[in-house]
């Protein structure tokens, strides 16, 4: 059997082109009746199914699952709300976060909302792997937080005092350093008519969240999202994956909640569906997969989300474990990628168990979305056999699509969209066109033009593209994918140079830890020994082969490629907090580099 055995919604596309060369998508859909707000869920579903486990994390004692239920959880979100209110928190003074995923972090995230006072989680590596604090700052400086939750107040309190910020009360759950407020604290107080107030005053234009931008394109933005945007977005996603709430939601979870697809995406899906989240203290990263295997088969997961790198490593402990592998699949309803693309024999590998162990076909739900969309804007809720589409229009957002040289720039604008950026009023004015789109900056294509319905495919930043000294156009991300997928896995990354020149090239991120794997390399060998190492250069030669055997033309063949000896970093912001590289960045940085590449000097691989 190659089938879906899942309720979902027909591809409905409505297609608009105008006489000036633009075209308008939108699903034929219509969005239905939603939330007034975030709390309204937590309302519901501890009125109608109060002890089903809610939020549930691995206790540091014994390694066991501790859950909180709906009731439970309902009980120390409205004392937290009472507890902010009383300290003047509100509309223009957040609460702020610098924590790892937890439950105190979502109780704080839910008491904030509940009362009307907006909650902005901050990635921890501005403090904890960044040593100039450059763009800590910048947050907390647009941000003027009045409170700030930690999750580990021993290394963060000390990161901050280092930063000079500082002037607000510092809550953690165990605190290890002096003038740190106990967060169990909060969940003591009595709420009175202060908070029932508050929460019935909410509606859809409340600031609900302050989600920073990863940083890829300049320094962070603060996206306001508000309850609208998130319960609309919920509400379309509902309308094409219907299963989802037929059948009650249980997630193992680690995507991080400072960014929309963890902090929106997976964790509103579980609250909006009345499902369980077992919060996952592991990464797809080495030394901490082990915790998330363990964690997988602890519990039976109906969903799973992840990164790319993510189901890198998830196939290869299944093609090692047969059981894990039972275990993982035996109840899943969808399996689903978010952050980058999903290579395709990663992809038809994943099919190809999941189709073994359940006898029939899963779905593979890919999507397309932004902070300031929170998150979808495009969704695959049908049978597709391509990874890299991301779907049609969620219900209730319009797509308009116009030329821009040779692509199709997308622009979006729907309920789901941000309202603006906190206090930086310019960005906001320049980031919305004369029709009330959303510049969003990347461009899209159709699957297959003639058939519009099948889905569209990502082409790349308009930004990135550039041409070469023939006015040839360049397609930054098909290279970047094709490059990635030649070099896989010791390619972390690949910046693409050749702006005004005759021919591209390469500037290669190698992976330091798959690389000293692959070639049994240990750490008594610096980085900068390392990637010039003869084994390593010709790999690096071989993939660049590869691209040249599949090259179409001087816009995709690239003339040779440079391994960065010195990797890209927070600091000078090459790196973003998600882990990826800004090309416009070390493009900027590293013109020593480029000119080495282009005069063929010795450091360059040449074919």
């Amino acid at each position: 059997m190659d089938r879906l055995d899942l309720t979902l919604a027909r591809p409905a596309l409505s297609l608009h082109a105008r006489a000036d060369g633009t075209t308008l998508l939108r699903s034929r859909q219509q969005l239905g009746p939603y939330s007034r707000c975030v709390g309204d869920w937590l309302e519901h579903w501890a009125r109608e199914t109060p002890d089903v486990p809610f939020l549930c994390e691995k206790a540091e004692e014994d390694g066991q699952w501790r859950c909180m239920s709906y009731a439970e959880v309902r009980r120390d979100v409205w004392a937290i709300g009472e507890a902010l209110l009383a300290r003047g928190l509100g509309p223009d003074r957040p609460v702020a976060a610098l924590s790892a995923n937890c439950v105190a972090m979502a109780l704080m995230m839910l008491g904030a909302m509940h009362a009307g006072i907006p909650f902005a989680p901050i990635s921890q590596a501005y403090a904890t792997v960044a040593t100039d604090f450059g763009k800590l700052r910048h947050v907390f400086g647009l941000l003027e937080p009045g409170l700030l939750f930690v999750s580990d107040d021993a290394i963060l309190v000390p990161a901050l005092a280092r930063a000079g910020i500082g002037g607000f009360e510092i809550i953690a759950e165990h605190p290890r350093t002096a003038d740190v407020t106990r967060f169990h604290e909060l969940c003591e107080t009595t709420p009175t008519d202060q908070v029932r107030q508050a929460f019935a005053g909410l509606d859809g234009d409340t600031v609900a969240k302050i989600l920073f931008t990863s940083g890829s394109t300049g320094t962070p933005k603060g996206v306001v999202n508000t309850h609208r945007m998130m319960c609309s977005n919920q509400q379309g996603f509902g309308q094409l994956l219907p299963f989802v709430a037929e059948t009650r939601p249980i997630i193992v979870d680690w995507l991080p909640w400072n960014h929309t697809a963890g902090g929106n995406g997976a964790f509103n899906k579980v609250l909006r569906n009345g499902g369980s989240f077992y919060i996952d203290d592991g990464k797809p990263v080495p030394g901490q997969f082990r915790k998330t295997i363990a964690n997988l088969m602890s519990v039976q997961s109906t969903h799973h989300m992840n990164v790319p790198r993510g189901w890198e490593y998830l196939l290869a402990e299944f093609e090692r474990d047969i059981a894990f592998r039972q275990h993982f699949f035996s109840e899943l309803d969808y399996i689903g990628f978010s952050g980058a693309a999903m290579p395709r024999h990663h992809y038809n590998r994943l099919l190809e168990l999941a189709r073994a162990v359940r006898g029939n076909r899963i779905l593979f739900c890919a999507g397309y979305g932004a902070t300031e969309t929170a998150p979808s804007v495009t969704m695959v809720h049908f049978a597709n056999s391509e990874p890299a589409n991301i779907g049609l229009p969620v219900p209730g957002i319009e797509i308009k699509l116009l030329p821009n040289g040779d692509k199709m720039e997308l622009r979006v604008r729907g309920p789901n969209v941000m309202p603006g950026y906190w206090r930086q009023p310019e960005l906001t004015r320049d980031a919305f066109d004369e029709e009330g789109f959303y510049r969003i900056g990347d461009a899209v294509r159709f699957l297959d033009p003639t058939r519009p319905e099948a889905g569209m495919l990502f082409d790349g930043r308009v930004l990135e593209d550039f041409k070469l000294s023939s006015a040839t156009w360049v397609n930054v991300a098909a290279i970047r994918a094709s490059a990635l997928a030649a070099g896989n896995p010791l390619f972390q990354d690949v910046v693409v140079t050749g702006h005004n020149r005759e021919a591209i090239g390469l500037l290669v991120v190698v992976n330091e830890a798959a690389t000293r794997e692959r070639f049994e390399i240990g750490p008594s060998i610096p980085f900068t020994e390392l990637v010039a190492m003869r084994e390593v250069r010709d790999f690096v030669k071989e993939a660049l082969q590869e691209l040249l055997v599949s090259s179409t033309g001087s816009s995709n063949r690239p003339c040779g490629a440079l391994i960065l000896s010195r990797p890209p970093t927070l600091e000078n912001g090459e790196l973003t907090d998600k882990g990826s590289v800004s090309q416009r960045v070390v493009l900027a940085n590293r013109k020593a580099e480029v000119d080495d590449l282009y005069n063929r000097a010795p450091a360059g691989i040449f074919i």
